[in-house]
């Protein structure tokens, strides 16, 4: 398969960002997204030419590092798929992709397609955890958990915190990673002791970064490579304006 490539190339934070044209001519059709972008690598640093940062990891859909909008999509055209896990078969021979970084205030450039999501560990210190001391390890079965609450925060616990949601939304809003957060620790016995707490600071945590509002566009979802499901920004609004009207939300001394 033969390939174009338009990338974002930016060498640091304060310098001017660009797209430049690349051709890639021997694609195969069973490498990944990265891959491919490994092999364009390589000719580069064949030619004496800076290669293409970019995120990446795993490479197995699991530590949400790698990232970067496909033709203006997060993670690419493929539903419930990160980029480490798109392979080129769903693209055809001559194929034009215009490849770019998460767009974010909250994300600055750091390199061509590098970003830094620090503000996404800030979000976690602020009360993405639970404080509680619960001892050793119980048994499994010693705490009881409805299957319902349990599903829902396994559901929500999927979250890899890869920054889609936030580069898709068009106000460039975190809510569907903290309400993933705030579901999965608030809807299990072991967090619900802060979930008042945890909301209200994760929420003012988010404000203080600059990300957006959500206006319900549901492009978060859409993208989601985990299938994280808007509900849990519902629940976080609930949680969030039960905190403040009653008072609960601030924290102990």
């Amino acid at each position: 398969m033969r390939i174009t490539l338009h990338i974002w190339r930016q060498e640091n934070a304060a310098a001017k960002g660009r797209m430049v044209r690349y051709e890639v001519p021997n694609v195969n059709e069973h490498m990944s997204f990265l891959e491919m972008l490994d092999v364009l690598n390589e000719e580069l640093i064949a030619k004496g030419e800076e290669p293409v940062a970019f995120d990446h990891d795993c490479r197995e859909g699991i530590c949400g590092m790698c990232g970067a909008m496909v033709n203006g999509v997060a993670h690419g055209p493929l539903a419930a798929t990160t980029l480490c896990q798109l392979h080129m078969r769903h693209f055809k021979d001559g194929d034009t992709l215009y490849i770019e970084p998460w767009r974010a205030r909250a994300f600055p450039v750091v390199k061509d397609l590098v970003v830094d999501r620090s503000a996404f560990d800030r979000l976690i210190a602020a009360g993405g955890f639970i404080g509680v001391s619960t001892g050793s390890a119980p048994d499994g079965n010693a705490v009881l958990v409805p299957k319902e609450k349990a599903d829902l925060a396994m559901d929500a616990a999927a979250c890899i915190g890869c920054g889609a949601c936030v580069a898709m939304c068009p106000n460039a809003s975190a809510s569907l990673f903290m309400g993933a957060k705030i579901a999965h620790l608030g809807l299990l016995p072991q967090g619900d002791a802060e979930r008042d707490q945890r909301v209200v600071a994760m929420v003012a945590q988010a404000n203080a970064e600059l990300f957006g509002s959500c206006t319900n566009m549901a492009e978060c979802e859409a993208v989601c490579p985990k299938g994280i499901k808007i509900e849990v920004i519902a629940r976080m609004n609930r949680d969030f304006l039960g905190a403040k009207w009653s008072g609960r939300g601030t924290a102990k001394e």
